[in-house]
């Protein structure tokens, strides 16, 4: 483990018992050096709130950790906000909901690729929230505010029930097209040239590096190469949803087709057809060009390799995998988000 550390200066948003909801981190960084990596390794470890004395120190040697918008938020925010700065060991566990928000940002802000990050104690320190057209609310007091805006003749609207929440309302990474912003979380890592459309979701400590048309499920723990598509309805197996310690990724130019997926980790330039999923039992034989037989084996064992094709015999049933000999061209127009 290395020592390198993370730093930001953002909002803590807080209800009235003290419990901390969420944060906002602007201008996240990872191993900040020269006159940054000075200011905030001057700071103590942990999350404080700035003197004013400190803060000034910081707006002189490095400004760009301080967004000059990041202050004037704050002054039109209620009593609940307050800044505060954060420096953290990357390696480390998380110890607070601070540290959480902070990993999550440095993930969809695209300092730091899924699995890099020590994220063990995040479901213990990510409060489950609703979140509303009114910002996150404790869950036990969403009644009472629901009350208090129709007494108001507002409508207070519920979007979810969740420990994570979507991550355009905190980080909006460029060149990236979502149809449906509730369907990537926080902590997601999108490429330049990703499109996600309205079946495509993203959890946390997942990626597509970019360019990728996404229209399938991207679990938590799995990273997708640069020009891989996923159809409609499909899906990659994460560690959250029966994976177990297997951390999925496919790599470049790859094609999952619709109502497909993949339980064993792909290489690049690999196909499977709509409608079948591959997991690590799954019995498969290897057939040549000429379509013999040359093995039969468990897809477990074909893990990472690169220009497979997976379909299946449409006599028989069983699954066949031959070599990809072509390899998945992605429609550039899909991809321009000028």
């Amino acid at each position: 483990m290395t020592d390198t550390f993370a730093f930001a200066v953002g909002l803590r948003n807080t209800n009235g018992a003290g419990l901390v909801l969420d944060c906002l981190y602007p201008a996240p960084v990872m191993h900040p050096d020269g006159a940054a990596g000075a200011a905030a390794a001057s700071l103590p470890a942990g999350v404080t709130a700035p003197s004013e004395t400190q803060l000034q120190a910081l707006l002189s040697a490095a400004p760009e950790l301080v967004p000059m918008s990041l202050l004037a938020a704050l002054e039109g925010c209620n009593s609940q906000h307050e800044l505060i700065v954060i420096r953290l060991i990357a390696d480390e566990d998380i110890g607070s909901t601070e540290e959480a928000y902070l990993k999550l940002h440095l993930l969809s802000h695209r300092l730091a690729l899924p699995n890099t990050l020590n994220l063990n104690g995040i479901f213990a320190h990510l409060p489950n929230l609703a979140w509303t057209s009114a910002g996150p609310i404790e869950v036990s007091e969403l009644p009472e505010a629901l009350m208090n805006a129709r007494s108001q003749g507002l409508n207070l609207e519920v979007f979810s029930i969740d420990k994570f929440p979507k991550m355009v309302n905190y980080v909006v990474p460029a060149g990236v097209r979502i149809a449906d912003a509730s369907r990537i979380r926080l902590g997601a890592y999108l490429g330049d040239g990703t499109t996600v459309m309205h079946e495509g979701f993203v959890n946390f400590n997942a990626a597509a590096l970019g360019p990728n048309m996404v229209e399938g499920r991207i679990s938590q723990g799995v990273i997708i190469g640069a020009g891989t598509d996923l159809g409609g309805s499909s899906s990659t197996q994460g560690t959250l949803s029966g994976g177990g310690e297997i951390v999925i990724s496919i790599g470049e130019q790859c094609l999952v087709g619709a109502n497909a997926g993949t339980g064993i980790p792909l290489g690049d330039r690999c196909t499977i057809e709509a409608g079948l999923y591959i997991t690590a039992g799954t019995p498969v034989m290897v057939v040549d060009e000429t379509g013999e037989e040359v093995q039969r084996v468990k897809a477990r064992e074909l893990s990472g390799q690169s220009d497979m094709l997976f379909i299946r015999d449409a006599k028989s049933g069983q699954v066949l995998c031959k070599t990809n000999r072509k390899a998945i061209e992605l429609n550039d127009a899909l991809h321009s988000h000028n």
